[in-house]
């Protein structure tokens, strides 16, 4: 097979069609900033002061590792999904569930963010057409002064008994509600709005990767422009307290603006913010989700997770800055700023701006989600819809429609966000456990993936590179594998007490659906898509050269992530 198919030919066998250059993918990618929005608050929450330092060297290190991701993409033009389909082609010479084990974990890392952006996008919505009256409000005066001398109780609790009676029935309303444990979950108002939502992405989707880039290049110059301005007019116009940057201690606890000190347990805080922002640095790389969907893929890989990365690394360390430079740690510990509802509210004050621009703001906030949303649809689809045809996922995934969109595997997707859209939309608490557990996967992923980088060097070092990084960045990467299983091990109860073991559960989820696969649908066999991985470039058969490595390597991050657990507590 020819490394790269043409648009006609990939009509004809039902593949995804090539319809763009790195720009069309940078476009899709451009969805990724708009992430720092969804735990902005609650990383300022959890490491007070030390926050904008937690998005600068997150940002660092995932741009450094997107150089290792950028070459081994290279190795596979006829592929999309990511990452972790590239990195699966290295690991199944070794362990055979561990490849699909990397393609899962991404999957559910990526997945969520149709959930959770939708979640916060449907509180923008209620809040304009249906807004809950602030502690302060006239309204809120004048019915305690009507009805306050018939509450007993304290003045905080007459108050929320006044802001419950004057907000909307419909913000209370609910179909259904309970919960298991510490997770809640709720049909809400909440979640029919951010249903309706993910409905309307699926139709832009559906008309394949030419529109829906075409589509996002419009919505990401309307997001990305008013998160420049936001991140530099505080900074010009001298907005910025640089008091609000020191000292740079750790919290005493979580959510409380006393400050602690560099102990284990203000370290196990400042781990667990790493962990977080991880989950929205670090997601640039899926700009190399559409390999196979690209034009000329050995130019325009690199070029793609390159610029990509530019720009979330000019934007992920400029506003989480201006943020803190504005707010202040009390500000940024304000419960709306925490659960994402009233971020746009403090961007307008940032900039100096009446109600008109928070209105403006506010229509932006929702197309910053939406262009999220739009981001990991399309990049967690194609993850499914390759694992399909390369033999990790069951064979339905693999169906394409007539524009070259995996329907199946975005019906996939929405159908399995459902579920998490009724947990995030319950509280925040549960939106925090939903996120920290597809972290989970997602740290699992890129200890895999940054390994498979040495491991492609060594078990495929004939086979030609578009983009080889420096030897100096693989070895780093390997570094950094374990660094963020480090974050994972200590990190991830700064969020829920059970999220660690709720995402390696998740995780080993894996197991029966690839044994179904694998050995029930193909009988043992792996596809000859799968086989061609094996066998890139000039055809010769890749051989197992690395040794005991890999297998050493898998114990050690075992280890890591229990001794992390272990050592660094709250």
């Amino acid at each position: 097979m020819s490394s790269v198919t043409d648009a006609a030919s990939t009509e004809l066998d039902g593949r995804l069609h090539r319809s763009i250059d790195w720009t069309g993918a940078f476009w899709v990618a451009s969805g990724v900033p708009a992430l720092v929005l969804f735990s902005i608050g609650g990383i300022a929450g959890t490491t007070g002061k030390l926050a904008f330092l937690i998005w600068t060297v997150s940002i660092v290190l995932g741009f450094l590792q997107s150089f290792v991701y950028a070459e081994i993409a290279g190795l596979f033009p006829n592929k999309s999904g990511g990452a972790s389909i590239y990195g699966a082609a290295a690991w199944v010479r070794y362990v055979k569930l561990v490849a699909p084990l990397s393609v899962w974990c991404n999957w559910f890392a990526w997945s969520p963010v149709l959930s959770l952006g939708c979640s916060i996008a449907a509180a923008y919505i209620l809040n304009a057409i249906a807004p809950v009256p602030l502690a302060g409000s006239p309204e809120v005066a004048q019915w305690l002064a009507a009805h306050g001398a018939e509450i007993v109780g304290s003045e905080a609790d007459k108050t929320a008994a006044a802001v419950a009676a004057l907000s909307p029935a419909i913000r209370n309303w609910a179909l259904f509600t309970h919960s298991i444990g510490p997770v809640s979950f709720s049909l809400n108002a909440a979640f029919f709005v951010g249903f309706a939502l993910m409905l309307m992405v699926f139709a832009i989707q559906h008309r394949g990767i030419l529109g829906t880039a075409s589509v996002q290049k419009w919505i990401g110059l309307a997001v990305i422009i008013p998160m420049v301005v936001v991140g530099l007019v505080p900074l010009l116009t001298g907005k910025v307290d640089w008091s609000n940057f020191s000292p740079l201690v750790p919290l005493a606890a979580a959510s409380a603006p006393e400050p602690g000190s560099w102990n284990i347990g203000g370290w196990t805080l400042v781990l667990g913010g790493m962990f977080i922002a991880a989950w929205s640095t670090y997601g640039f790389e899926t700009a190399v989700c559409y390999t196979s969907e690209f034009r000329d893929p050995a130019k325009d890989t690199f070029k793609a997770i390159f610029y990509s990365g530019l720009l979330c690394m000019a934007l992920f360390i400029l506003v989480p800055f201006t943020f803190q430079g504005v707010l202040g740690l009390t500000g940024m510990l304000d419960p709306t700023i925490v659960d994402g509802s009233g971020v746009a509210q403090a961007m307008a004050h940032m900039v100096g701006g009446g109600k008109i621009v928070e209105s403006v703001l506010v229509m932006l906030m929702i197309l910053a989600l939406i262009l999220s949303i739009m981001t990991a649809m399309a990049g967690s689809s194609r993850t499914l819809y390759q694992g399909s045809v390369d033999g990790w996922l069951p064979r339905y995934l693999s169906h394409v429609n007539d524009h070259g969109a995996p329907t199946r595997a975005m019906w996939t997707d929405l159908g399995f966000n459902l579920i998490l859209l009724a947990i995030a939309c319950a509280d925040a608490t549960s939106f925090f456990f939903v996120l920290a557990v597809s972290n989970c996967g997602y740290i699992i992923f890129n200890f895999l993936n940054l390994n498979s980088g040495w491991i492609h060097r060594i078990d495929s070092s004939h086979v030609p590179r578009p983009y080889k990084a420096p030897s100096w960045i693989i070895g780093l990467g390997a570094v950094f594998a374990f660094v963020n299983v480090v974050f994972m091990g200590a990190g991830a109860k700064v969020w829920n007490p059970i999220a660690l073991w709720a995402g390696l559960i998740t995780a080993s989820m894996i197991i029966p659906v690839f044994c179904y696969r694998h050995y029930i649908q193909d009988g043992g066999k792996f596809p000859h898509e799968t086989f061609e991985d094996l066998e890139i470039g000039d055809g010769r058969h890749t051989e197992k050269k690395a040794g005991a490595l890999p297998y050493l390597v898998l114990i050690a991050g075992l280890v890591v992530l229990l001794a992390a657990n272990w050592i660094f507590q709250l």
